[in-house]
């Protein structure tokens, strides 16, 4: 469906070219002065110096070919040379009316569908996600869901750390604590047991403990790596262990992820990628790629271009151990044998820009990728508590996912049951519902590449900029809605007719907006662009519903009118919503 900006930037085009003016000028925008007009065109001001013309007098040049226009109610020419344009009200009853019917409420589904792997997990095995996991999922959830909706293939692979020195460190720990495991005897030659001789609640003791003690005893570290080399060699103990490792991490993982409604079409490891290193090497080195630098395997990644130093892209270390680099490098590698996708987007902390920047040159240079394979870097900010510094809880360590989500769901809890809309039994549910929006909202709003301030007692309002706040909304519509149908109304009767109030016409205006809003969140991977338009659209309909007595509305038609209207604007939110990464309830 055409988006309602380019609808009537073809009648301005058309007005241009009549008045005998370059078509080029006829670009509309939203005005920057609601106050005064609904949109503007400021192409005469542009077109001045072309035909040696006064700007003002452009504009009154086609302002004059718009008289008795089909879409405009009133284009006006202002100095220095402003048009300034509002539409007709049937107009947008029109373009509703269209809207309500498309399967994707006017959304166009791309002609071109890419397919596009979007790597927005990468938590470590064996540690719990705590507040630094938050942004990578609630972000990359939603650029993913945005791609769907417009058409596109899009996976979603969590990317597991599981194959670095954090192995070694378990694996020598669990053997000072339990070295009767016949996973540590030599001679062993049977099956190992099917359960792991650990839960995740003493899995998520020991890294910590053995990642400390390696930092002071040189000794146990040394251990530590020779347990990595061995596990990466395929000792049959080791592997089974890693196995139960990974066993176990992955269930807590996907439970504590289910939580924050995040899925991932892909539970890939770093551990995946480790078959492709050695045929990737002899390549890099066969092809004259790579080169020795003090013993290293390196490619070199700088451009003329560069204004700052970009150090070589590490291949192998002195000892030939491979790095961080040589994984990632061999698992676009991977991706491109098995999924051969036209792009692959990091959701990433922007502190890794220049790490990936080394990467992706190191692979365009190697050929590892195709030409026209898009590597796109998208760094997020740090989640930072009141003080300015990074989220922390109260004691001063880093905070698990679990208890954000459970003080969150507390703090909502208490204010469900002070408002008393719902019943106890219910009141838990709901609060974990409109929790999760008020976590995934107030991160999802500020733009992704900025640090911003997590504060609980704002983003759990019901009040302002908040995802409560649009829950709220849409609750409130769907308990007109309700009332209707339980009063006997029919959502079959009438449909969306032209404004008949200046409030009604700007929730018009706000919906006609949707199409574009969406294609242009995804184009720019900006979600906080819906959260913008959300917002705008929960403040028209509070606006419009306190100004208008819906269901004692005597005029069957126009009541019939609104109830669409109504439905239309509880579709679009829930679609928004949807897409942001969480729901709305049926009360509040």
């Amino acid at each position: 469906m055409k988006k309602f900006i380019d609808f009537i930037t073809e009648e301005m085009t058309a007005a241009f070219e009549k008045a005998g003016y370059d078509g080029k000028y006829g670009k509309v925008t939203i005005s920057n002065r609601p106050d005064l007009c609904e949109f503007q065109c400021n192409g005469a001001m542009a077109g001045a110096k072309e035909y040696k013309k006064a700007p003002v007098m452009i504009a009154q040049d086609v302002t004059g070919c718009l008289e008795g226009s089909a879409v405009f109610s009133s284009a006006e020419a202002v100095k220095p040379g402003f048009i300034n344009l509002k539409v007709k009200e049937e107009l947008l009853g029109e373009y509703l009316r269209k809207m309500q019917e498309e399967e994707h409420l006017g959304v166009d589904r791309t002609q071109n569908p890419k397919t596009i792997i979007l790597d927005y997990g990468g938590p470590n095995v064996a540690k719990p996600l705590h507040v630094g996991h938050l942004r990578s999922a609630i972000i990359g959830e939603s650029i993913k869901r945005t791609g769907r909706y417009l058409g596109h293939n899009m996976i979603g692979d969590v990317h597991l750390g599981d194959w670095g020195l954090q192995m070694g460190l378990i694996i020598t720990e669990l053997k000072e604590r339990k070295p009767e495991l016949v996973y540590f005897r030599e001679d062993y030659e049977g099956e190992y047991p099917k359960e792991p001789p650990f839960t995740i609640g003493e899995l998520e003791e020991i890294y910590p403990a053995a990642s400390a003690r390696s930092k002071e005893d040189e000794e146990y570290k040394e251990r530590a790596m020779e347990a990595t080399h061995q596990l990466q060699q395929g000792n049959r103990g080791y592997h089974a262990l890693w196995n139960h490792i990974m066993t176990v991490s992955v269930n807590d993982l996907k439970k504590n992820y289910e939580k924050l409604n995040v899925t991932f079409d892909l539970w890939k490891k770093e551990s995946d990628a480790q078959p492709y290193i050695p045929e990737m090497v002899e390549y890099m080195k066969k092809e004259g790629y790579a080169h020795l630098d003090e013993g290293a395997l390196v490619v070199d990644v700088k451009e003329e271009s560069d204004t700052k130093e970009i150090p070589p892209c590490m291949i192998l270390k002195s000892d030939g151990a491979s790095l961080y680099n040589t994984t990632d490098l061999a698992t676009i590698v991977e991706r491109m044998k098995l999924f051969h996708p036209d792009e692959i987007i990091y959701v990433v902390d922007k502190r890794q820009e220049l790490y990936f920047t080394q990467v992706f040159r190191c692979a365009r240079k190697t050929k590892l990728v195709e030409e026209n394979t898009g590597l796109y870097f998208l760094g997020f900010g740090t989640m930072n508590g009141k003080d300015g510094k990074p989220f922390k809880t109260r004691e001063g360590g880093v905070m698990r996912l679990e208890r954000l989500l459970s003080e969150i769901t507390d703090e909502m809890y208490k204010k469900i049951i002070e408002n008393r809309n719902v019943k106890d039994e219910d009141a838990r549910a709901t609060a974990e519902t409109v929790g999760l929006s008020a976590i995934k909202y107030g991160d999802l709003s500020n733009q992704a590449s900025k640090d911003y301030v997590f504060d609980v007692d704002r983003f759990t309002s019901f009040e302002g900029d908040t995802g409560p706040y649009i829950l709220y909304t849409t609750v409130r519509i769907k308990s007109i809605l309700n009332r209707f149908l339980q009063e006997g109304g029919s959502l079959e009767k009438g449909s969306i007719q032209g404004a008949s109030s200046e409030s009604e016409k700007a929730l018009m205006l706000e919906l006609c907006r949707f199409n574009q809003v969406v294609e242009n969140a995804f184009d720019e991977k900006a979600p906080h662009k819906i959260c913008g338009y959300i917002y705008g659209l929960a403040n028209a309909f509070n606006r419009f519903y306190h100004e208008t007595k819906i269901l004692s509305e005597e005029n069957d038609q126009q009541k019939a009118s609104w109830i669409h209207l109504l439905t239309l604007t509880r579709d679009v939110l829930e679609t928004s919503i949807d897409l942001l990464g969480f729901s709305a309830p049926e009360r509040m």
